[in-house]
């Protein structure tokens, strides 16, 4: 067993020492399929009849858990996935995303007026910045953004043992969770009442109001809605935000050429989120016999596609291990692939896009602290960093 937490090279090696049992391989200690492979990883994404999302089959009753599930889109298959979908995808329209560009630069610069010449980044910026614009999308309170912190860092922190079975994990995950998504659906059903007594122009209101099929969405149902957005609509920003200073840090030529050329920062942005994956892996059920990669995979089975791997894979990405901001094209799976495409991305964009433009504007140097430690996410369960000191020098 798995004593101590792995760094994240330690995670990669892991991975890569897979493929050497094939791009498609069924693991006897975690009892599932590795799916490593680019191209295979896309197979399964793009088929929700055969790789199904919903793992409800897989847990224990739970009463929590079943209330949160049932608005949860990441655990929903077609036609209900389609749906419940496009309802909030209304809110991740293009326009509605762009005309946020002024208020993601206006918090940018709130926050880091407030920092110095030596702070924090995941408190200090990481953090904040995407749960005040998610919170604001939503119409929850900005000021319970600590509460939000909490939640994630919980849903987020367990810790994963490779070699322990993964329905055993996932029991004892949902052992330690269950207090906070309790929590959760307490808090969100709360604020779902309030909007349907005093509607507003956020999200949580539109939900309140919108009918599917002729019925309006039931309140258990929208739970799962907003509290995934909420979790879902920061984190993957946080991550990335860290996630871009380290390798610019390990690439320091290629953060002298985005600061050279700022039309080269989406560029860097999209080769962060493929070496650094914020969330490494998806999980899908078979609900048939499934051929990928020349592997037959029977049904009832659990297949994990692992996106990390997927976005190193050598068949597509030219030295997959190399920082190259000319990478075209860039076909990572970062953000998911098929029907689970994440609705979010295009703000996650936006909001890597608009702080980094204005950290490297504002900083000419921007350097991790050499005294003070790094603090990691178990990588099993995402790329991230939970602390990141930074010494910065003005422009």
């Amino acid at each position: 067993m798995t004593t101590t937490r792995p760094t994240f090279d330690e995670f990669l090696a892991w991975l890569e020492a897979g493929r050497d049992q094939g791009q498609v391989h069924f693991d006897e200690h975690q009892q599932c399929w590795h799916v490593l492979g680019h191209p295979e990883a896309s197979t399964v994404l793009s088929d929700p009849a055969v790789f199904s999302s919903d793992l409800t089959a897989l847990q224990p009753a739970q009463d929590d858990f079943a209330l949160f599930q049932r608005g949860n889109l990441v655990r929903m298959d077609p036609p209900r996935h389609r749906t419940l979908r496009s309802l909030v995808s209304q809110a991740f329209t293009p326009r509605v995303v762009a005309d946020l560009e002024p208020r993601i630069s206006a918090l940018t610069t709130e926050l880091l007026d407030e920092a110095g010449e030596r702070f924090d980044l995941v408190d200090a910026l990481a953090y904040p910045l995407p749960v005040i614009v998610i919170a604001e999308l939503l119409g929850v309170p900005t000021s319970d953004r600590a509460l939000f912190r909490r939640w994630a860092d919980v849903l987020l922190g367990q810790e994963i043992d490779p070699d322990q079975a993964l329905l055993e994990a996932g029991e004892q995950a949902m052992s330690a969770v269950a207090p906070v998504v309790r929590e959760m659906n307490e808090y969100f059903l709360a604020h779902i009442r309030s909007r349907r007594r005093r509607p507003g122009s956020d999200l949580t209101s539109r939900l309140v109001q919108a009918e599917v099929d002729g019925e309006r969405l039931a309140y258990e149902e929208i739970v799962g809605f907003v509290g995934l957005l909420l979790v879902a609509g920061h984190i993957t920003t946080t991550a990335t935000l860290g996630n871009a200073v380290l390798a610019f840090s390990d690439a320091p030529g290629a953060a002298a050429a985005v600061r050279a050329d700022p039309a080269l920062l989406p560029a860097a942005i999209e080769e962060v989120l493929r070496l650094r994956t914020p969330f490494p892996r998806l999980a899908r059920l078979t609900t048939t016999d499934a051929w990928v990669g020349g592997a037959r995979i029977p049904a009832g089975q659990v297949v994990l596609p692992w996106l990390a791997a997927a976005n190193r894979d050598g068949r597509v990405f030219a030295e997959p291990q190399r920082f190259d901001l000319h990478r075209r094209p860039n076909p990572h799976l970062t953000f998911g692939h098929g029907v689970h495409f994440c609705l979010g991305a295009p703000l996650a964009r936006l909001e890597a896009r608009v702080a980094l433009r204005l950290l490297f504007e504002r900083y000419r140097d921007v350097e991790v602290a050499a005294d003070e430690p790094v603090e990691h996410r178990n990588p099993w369960t995402m790329v991230a960093v939970t602390r990141l000191p930074l010494v910065v020098r003005p422009a």
